[in-house]
């Protein structure tokens, strides 16, 4: 009977590949297949189908999305005097901007300042082991991967997320300045996502400061020669970013604008 299924020649042809899912519910099944290592983001974020017998499951996510916020918001309650580093996750612990990016966390640090990053290896890796070795708050806010990304061993606080958009209001809410190294779409979506909210008076007072200045030199070129010169910005949007190649130097530009060093930190968490 097996060697006459009508299925049979068809599952061996397709022999590993899954067949595009048309609805939310055909999606989640097909999360054990390594290809289909879908995050909770690419689910919430799929448009349902006609078919589709969960079209409220959506709906019932928002408790999901609530809890997540309501931890993240718990467990960062007495990070008062956060700073945000930034940058590849591939960028190799004999790399420069890894020493580098470790070299500013920890003066920052030892400054006074807490340290929070993506939690993952790279520049996010360099920067929660400046302040891990200065003995200070290093907080690893990790996202779920399809191809999952694997914590860092520096981190003081840990806290894993599933949606993309509620790691980001973590890392502006608990952030007094971000620190931007070399890196790819994920760099650039924070940095101009930080500078879209200091545009709009969205947050005050927010330092953004660019690390590497061979890096960034072309597109700060591009910004300034077709972006200014086009009225799309004005000179005002610009006017926080700082462009370094010196860790003391980032530090002392971030503890002059900031103001964070001014701020009590939280004694106690009110309930």
């Amino acid at each position: 009977m097996a060697e006459t299924d009508a299925n049979k020649p068809k599952k061996k042809k397709d022999a590993g590949k899954a067949p595009e899912p048309k609805t939310v519910a055909e999606a989640k099944s097909l999360e054990e297949i390594p290809y289909w290592q879908l995050t909770d983001d690419e689910v919430l974020l799929r448009s349902p189908e006609p078919e589709d017998e969960y079209k409220t499951s959506d709906s019932w996510r928002v408790f999901r999305i609530m809890g997540e916020f309501v931890g993240g918001f718990d467990n960062m309650a007495t990070v008062t005097r956060g700073v945000s580093i930034f940058g590849s996750a591939r960028t190799p612990e004999d790399d420069e901007m890894y020493q580098a990016a470790r070299e500013t966390a920890r003066l920052l640090a030892e400054a006074g300042l807490e340290i929070i990053t993506g939690g993952g290896p790279g520049i996010m890796e360099a920067a929660n082991r400046g302040a891990y070795e200065a003995g200070k708050v290093s907080v690893g806010c990790n996202i779920e991967l399809p191809f999952e990304q694997t914590a860092n061993p520096y981190q003081t606080k840990s806290l894993s997320f599933k949606y993309f958009f509620v790691r980001k209001t973590i890392f502006i809410k608990y952030s007094n300045a971000y620190i931007i190294f070399p890196g790819g779409f994920g760099t650039m979506d924070e940095l101009f996502e930080a500078l879209t909210l200091i545009q709009t008076k969205k947050i005050r007072n927010f330092p953004v400061v660019l690390f590497g200045s061979q890096y960034w030199r072309g597109l700060l070129a591009w910004v300034t020669s077709t972006m200014l010169n086009e009225k799309y910005i004005g000179e005002a949007d610009l006017s926080l970013i700082h462009l370094t190649d010196s860790p003391s130097e980032a530090v002392n530009f971030i503890i002059k604008t900031s103001g964070a060093l001014e701020k009590k930190p939280v004694g106690r968490k009110i309930r």
